[in-house]
């Protein structure tokens, strides 16, 4: 049912879903950070006087503003605003070396670049966010009453985004307004949408997830309480305490979360959304046991988070669901030809979170199969695919047999040469106490063929995983040949 009071919108304030919100709900809390909440009302106050600052600095469409901060309101605030005169963010991830943020900043040319106190001095051309905050109040009075608009262009670019570069350099991605608004739209058509959801925002805001969670709050005239970083037992106490209803992690993040937590959690609880590598079936029943509603997803930068997630009515935990309403999911075969359930292929998404240089069809370089139901199993990328003696090894696949162990916490697979075989599967593992590495090779014998098995089991403390938490393949391989 639509709602009667979105007709009544103007044209300017149907493009920008904060405007909107704050139109329609504008006592509604939308934002929550460190103790302080902000309604839908200040915020709209906010990104205005923002709007006014860039404005001021000479800034207009096209321009880009790079931010190299932990998380914060400042960042969400900037998106908005930077929408409403039509330039982009281009948010940076803070855990990469000087001399790798200076190649993405040679590659990007942004008009600005903002900094927290903590990033203060990385990058000499950097202000301090904390001194523009201080500065944006006048602006507030000061844009005359002509200028007052919140017009935002679905086409106009809201974001730059780096790829992770776990399997090579990173690589710019541009997704416009109708991409977040679209991804919005099909994660509500998939989970629902209320006015008493609370999104935990722990994921980066340098992440497409991150961002898309802080879009898709405003689209639906949701809160998302923010959190400056992953911390695992801040997050089992929001969990436990109902403060929110809706969060997002990877695997390893969700583990720690299980273990930080005194008790079962409440009802109150919707969706705990995984992505970023595959869940074993211990964690998976853990969480259930819990009360952690967990749906498994599949997504990517280039098609704005979230492609395919399970449904909340179907989940069984075998698959990452069936592609949320209004995509596309499609296997392709060597020949380029669309695929028979079963059959592993590329993965190609089309839809409208689809960036707007990916062509009719995104070829997404990932390998996958579609069940008879259309459910989507990721395997691997193609670049990661390890050959020895002639098969095809997805590490992804041995990685979620290891992790179904009970006694490994963490696991990944990555290849090491070999005269005989060309390349042999190794793995390395987080073990728990008891682990024992000839039970777990037995244990991959009753489940893998023969040449999938590990030849070799390595043990670490911590696998490798960047700030995302998804595993640094590059340097998990690195670690295999030189024998940790």
């Amino acid at each position: 049912m639509v709602n009667p009071g979105v007709s009544t919108l103007r044209d300017e304030e149907q493009s920008c879903p904060l405007r909107r919100a704050a139109r329609l709900w504008p006592e509604r809390r939308g934002l929550v950070f460190a103790g302080r909440s902000w309604t839908y009302r200040e915020l709209e106050v906010e990104v205005e006087a923002r709007r006014g600052w860039l404005l001021h600095q000479g800034l207009g469409p096209g321009a880009n503003v790079a931010g190299l901060a932990a998380n914060m309101p400042e960042t969400v605030l900037l998106l908005w605003a930077l929408g409403r005169i039509g330039a982009s963010l281009l948010p940076l991830n803070t855990r990469l070396a000087d001399l790798e943020l200076r190649a993405l900043l040679d590659q990007s040319t942004p008009a600005m670049v903002l900094s927290d106190e903590a990033c203060t001095g990385r990058i000499t051309s950097a202000r301090s966010l904390l001194h523009i905050h201080g500065e944006v109040g006048r602006y507030r009075s000061e844009l005359p009453a002509s200028e007052r608009t919140a017009s935002v262009r679905p086409t106009c670019i809201a974001a730059s985004l780096f790829t992770s570069g776990t399997t090579g350099a990173p690589k710019l991605v541009r997704l416009s307004h109708g991409n977040f608004q679209a991804s919005a739209r099909c994660s509500a058509a998939n989970l629902g949408a209320a006015p008493s959801d609370v999104w935990l925002g722990m994921l980066p805001l340098f992440h497409v997830g991150g961002l898309a969670m802080a879009y898709r709050c405003a689209v639906d005239g949701a809160c998302l309480w923010l959190e400056p970083r992953f911390e695992a037992s801040r997050a089992a106490a929001l969990l436990s305490a109902g403060e929110v209803t809706h969060a997002s992690f990877v695997p390893t993040a969700l583990e720690r979360v299980l273990e930080a937590a005194a008790g079962n959690f409440p009802a109150s609880l919707r969706a705990i959304l995984i992505g970023g590598g595959p869940m074993g079936e211990p964690l998976l029943a853990r969480a259930r046991r819990s009360g952690l509603p967990v749906l498994q997803t599949y997504g990517l930068t280039e098609a704005c988070s979230q492609v395919a997630t399970e449904r909340p009515d179907e989940r069984d935990g075998k698959t990452a669901g069936p592609a949320l309403p209004g995509l596309e999911i499609e296997i392709r075969d060597a020949a380029d030809r669309p695929a028979a359930p079963g059959v592993v292929g590329e993965i190609q998404v089309r839809g409208p979170t689809v960036h707007l240089e990916a062509g009719a069809w995104l070829k997404t370089g990932d390998l996958g199969s579609l069940d008879e139901r259309g459910r989507l199993t990721p395997w691997a990328r193609r670049a990661d695919l390890i050959v020895s003696g002639g098969e095809n090894i997805s590490p992804a696949e041995v990685e979620r047999v290891l992790a179904a162990h009970p006694l490994v916490r963490d696991a990944g697979v990555a290849p090491r040469e070999d005269a005989q075989w060309g390349q042999v599967p190794v793995a390395v593992v987080v073990p728990a106490p008891g682990f024992d590495r000839d039970a777990l090779l037995a244990f991959a014998r009753s489940r893998l063929a023969g040449f999938k098995v590990p030849r070799e089991v390595l043990c670490l403390e911590e696998l490798p995983r960047n700030a995302n938490g998804k595993l640094e393949r590059a340097r998990l391989r690195a670690l295999v040949e030189g024998n940790l």
